[in-house]
């Protein structure tokens, strides 16, 4: 199970500031333990689990940049052209059988090994050739167009660190210095179900009052984007103890337990109650909108040990999308000990104007546009319910506004975090 001390999240304030909530997990959440050994085909997205070391140079020799001619720059005149006689022809994957001779230029293609003492490549533009031979013009630097043995990478190196996300970029590298295989963590297991007497599955049939679950498909998306191993457990009936059972026997095989719904304050909201039941919950209101009632907290094995992180959602699907990738993606990779991942906001120029109160961080949906001038502007969604699921899929991002800001202007500059951002 996930290691967390029991005062992870030990806050007194009414309303956690984002930046505390981020600090927090950061200092207090341990990774889960345990390691696997997966193929560069299965690596992309898993957390590397210690450095890994490069065991050879890369490139591990000496090879031409380009489709040209390879030379001693110290046979080359100064100010006026070179008349080279062409030795041998050297293509991609083989080796000259002899050094370079005096006054010599060997043809050479991109990615061949250069020739024992050629030192410089010129493009084949550049030259002129004729019959067993090829005129080289004056000026061009010792070593140009030519890539050095381990320039990219040193044998010995870190080549990629532990606590790395693997993008496919990182699997490039590590074929590219022959390693087949990497050290990775487990996978954070978490259990994930919906609560609420209205919500129904899609397809089945669905009573005037209610409504169809869309937060498991959201959220169980947006795991497996940042490598889950996920179990769907469904829905759970505003009952307190099918809640306490469900969310119990869930914390005793995973990680972690995320829930939306039934975390506000309302006679039928028992997820906040149970959780204090059966563990600690160390606060539920966070200073975010939208998003605000959102739990965090640490259930109890019987033992009395701590066990799985717990995580309760608002219902709204657009306050559940907001506070997942604020408050559960950063506690998410400190569980699946990954390398903190700040969330770059890029600016942008409003094409609108907003208020809203102080002390608390605000996400407004917008899409964004390029105007005449070639300036990208952010135009706010026209509906900002938190229920109001096409004003994610209209939009290009989030807008983020800084716990001091109370009024904007058309024309102000804030930052914007896009989807593609939040859900990597």
């Amino acid at each position: 199970m996930a290691q967390l001390t029991d005062d992870c999240f030990a806050f007194s304030g009414p309303l956690l500031p984002v930046i505390e909530m981020e600090r927090m997990i950061a200092e207090r959440v341990q990774p889960v333990t345990g390691t696997e050994r997966v193929s560069l085909a299965a690596a992309r997205g898993r957390v590397l689990a210690g450095n890994v070391i490069a065991p050879i140079d890369l490139p591990p020799f000496d090879n031409s940049a380009v489709d040209g001619y390879a030379v001693r720059h110290r046979d080359l005149a100064s100010k006026d052209e070179t008349r080279l006689v062409i030795g041998e022809r050297l293509t991609a994957g083989h080796a000259a059988a002899k050094p370079i001779g005096a006054g010599e230029a060997v043809r050479i293609f991109t990615g061949a090994p250069m020739p024992d003492g050629a030192d410089t490549v010129f493009m084949q533009e550049d030259v002129r050739a004729e019959t067993g031979a090829v005129f080289v013009p004056a000026g061009l630097r010792s070593g140009a167009n030519r890539r050095l043995a381990g320039e990219d990478v040193r044998k010995g190196a870190v080549v990629l660190p532990a606590g790395r996300r693997l993008a496919a970029q990182d699997a490039a590298l590590a074929a590219a210095v022959g390693l087949t295989a990497l050290d990775v963590r487990r996978r954070v297991r978490v259990a994930l179900f919906s609560t609420g007497d209205e919500i129904v599955e899609p397809g089945s049939v669905r009573p005037a009052a209610a409504l169809y679950d869309a937060n498991r498909v959201l959220l169980g998306g947006m795991l497996e984007r940042l490598g889950a191993a996920v179990t769907d457990l469904g829905i759970l009936k505003d009952d307190p103890a099918a809640l306490e059972s469900a969310i119990a026997g869930a914390a005793r095989e995973h990680d972690l337990v995320l829930t939306s719904g039934g975390v506000s304050t309302g006679e039928a909201d028992h997820v906040k109650s149970v959780v204090e039941k059966i563990g600690r919950l160390v606060f539920w209101r966070v200073a975010i909108k939208p998003g605000r009632p959102v739990a965090m907290g640490v259930i109890r094995e019987a033992s009395g040990a701590n066990g799985a992180a717990f995580v309760g959602l608002p219902g709204n699907p657009v306050a559940a999308f907001v506070t997942f990738a604020r408050v559960v993606r950063p506690l998410f990779l400190r569980l699946a000990g990954a390398s903190p991942e700040q969330l770059t906001a890029l600016p942008v120029r409003l094409a609108f104007g907003y208020k809203k109160k102080t002390g608390r961080r605000e996400y407004v949906r917008v899409a964004l546009r390029t105007t005449a001038e070639g300036i990208i502007e952010a135009v706010k969604h026209p509906q900002e319910g938190a229920g109001v699921i096409t004003s994610l899929t209209e939009t290009d991002g989030l807008a983020e506004l800084s716990e001091d800001t109370t009024t904007l202007k058309p024309g102000a500059t804030v930052g914007f975090l896009s989807y593609a951002t939040l859900m990597g």
